[in-house]
């Protein structure tokens, strides 16, 4: 199905999915809003919801603002980053990529992030940004049977994580004539 490709709906369920956290529990929260086939890093690659199964929530959650967002021509897809703040004062930053589920609602398929010595610099206002739609091909001529819809890349995202706990989330969007990418998040080995 083809949504309207709304950066502001995914800035909204970013902050529903902080404001969870915050009420019912770090990892409440995202158990509630993962999709079934979720990963997230704990360094290695996990399934997300296997992960969090029977996790107590921590006594005070991670706090998260985005500050960027990058949709899908079709509205389906999603990626967005900012920065974060745990209860003790350390600091980071995240990527998470959403999909829409079958009733339309976001869910978070990725989640990622690292710690820094000082967040990343924020822009000034929420930047929110869709992918260019690709061209589709034209239909046959002469009342050949229209082919099937072709699901939209425009927004392209992939998670690479090496043996030993290196990993790197990048996502890429058409801009018309090529792919741009707008995320390329390294997170070194740990200990490194």
């Amino acid at each position: 199905m083809r949504y309207q490709p709304d950066p502001s709906s995914v800035f909204a369920a970013e902050i529903a999915f902080n404001r969870l956290a915050r009420d019912k529990g770090q990892w409440t929260a995202f158990r509630q809003t993962a999709a079934d086939d979720a990963v997230m890093f704990t360094p290695q690659r996990v399934l997300a919801k296997q992960w969090l199964n029977g996790r107590d929530d921590p006594p005070k959650p991670v706090s998260w603002t985005p500050s960027v967002v990058h949709v899908s021509c079709d509205g389906n897809l999603a990626a967005s980053t900012g920065n974060w703040q745990r209860p003790d004062g350390s600091v980071g930053y995240f990527t998470t990529i959403w999909r829409r589920d079958k009733k339309g609602a976001w869910k978070w398929i990725l989640d990622h992030g690292d710690t820094l010595a000082q967040p990343r610099e924020t822009p000034e206002f929420l930047v929110g940004k869709v992918a260019t739609c690709k061209r589709r091909a034209r239909a046959p001529e002469g009342g050949a049977k229209q082919p099937a819809p072709t699901p939209d890349d425009s927004l392209t995202w992939s998670a690479d994580v090496a043996a030993d706990g290196s990993r790197r989330i990048s996502v890429r969007v058409w801009n018309g004539s090529d792919y741009e990418m707008v995320i390329d998040d390294r997170v070194a080995a740990p200990g490194a």
